[in-house]
């Protein structure tokens, strides 16, 4: 097959697999909802914790301004992705603001403060890096890291799964869009020779597996929602 032929075939891949990532992204994204309704519902955060949020956004804004043309070529579905995810999660930190303690109210306003600061220092001082290879390579090893740390956190889950031979806080549903997520976002990465991509999603990717594979195998057991859904983001 001719390169005439085979690098429009292999663009519209890319874009598939980055588009079904989104897809997929905006059902995690809108999986704390059911809990956000009892919060309001209640006029309380009760023993919810804010701090899977200020993660999550922290991760969208460092993914989000790696996919920028100033960072990295081609990647406006990574863009696009983080930018709904951080607008999702500053949504939901802000509510989880309005209707806390006073004491955890404070202190969740500091750690976006703190959020929204480092990330400052980041554009800021990438922006500083006149060579665009370093800052390519300094803003996606920012990236991977972000993104691992994320994924690293189903690993708590994931013994505790075991522990308890029961899948109670590891929703189904929840698990399955996180795997294909990965693996979509994984291909994306791959077919656009984007190692800062393809790596940290194909370790989500390899961690969706498990937890799938435990879910089949503990599914026996009774389940209940988990009250602390993790969201993830892309890059």
């Amino acid at each position: 097959m001719s390169d005439s032929v085979l690098n429009p075939v292999w663009t519209t891949c890319k874009d598939a697999a980055g588009i079904a990532g989104n897809i997929f992204a905006f059902g995690l994204f809108v999986s704390p909802i059911p809990t956000y309704r009892r919060i309001i519902r209640n006029r309380s955060t009760e023993q919810f914790s804010g701090l899977p949020y200020i993660y999550a956004l922290m991760n969208c804004l460092i993914c989000m301004w790696y996919g920028t043309p100033l960072i990295s070529a081609d990647n406006l579905l990574v863009v696009t992705v983080n930018s709904f995810g951080s607008v999702f999660q500053l949504a939901y930190i802000i509510l989880f603001i309005i209707y806390a303690e006073r004491k955890i109210k404070i202190r969740m306003s500091a750690s976006l403060l703190a959020v929204l600061g480092v990330f400052a220092i980041i554009v800021v001082g990438s922006l500083q890096i006149h060579a665009r290879m370093i800052r390519w390579v300094t803003v996606g090893s920012l990236t991977v890291v972000s993104l691992i740390s994320m994924f690293a956190s189903p690993l708590f889950v994931i013994n505790l799964v075991i522990r308890t031979k029961s899948v109670e806080f590891m929703p189904f549903y929840l698990s399955l869009s996180t795997f294909l997520m990965s693996t979509s976002f994984f291909l994306y990465g791959v077919l656009n020779f984007d190692a800062f991509v393809y790596v940290p999603n194909g370790v989500g990717t390899i961690l969706g597996i498990i937890q799938l594979a435990l879910y089949f195998h503990y599914k026996k057991k009774p389940l209940h929602e988990s009250k602390e859904p993790l969201i993830v983001s892309q890059a």
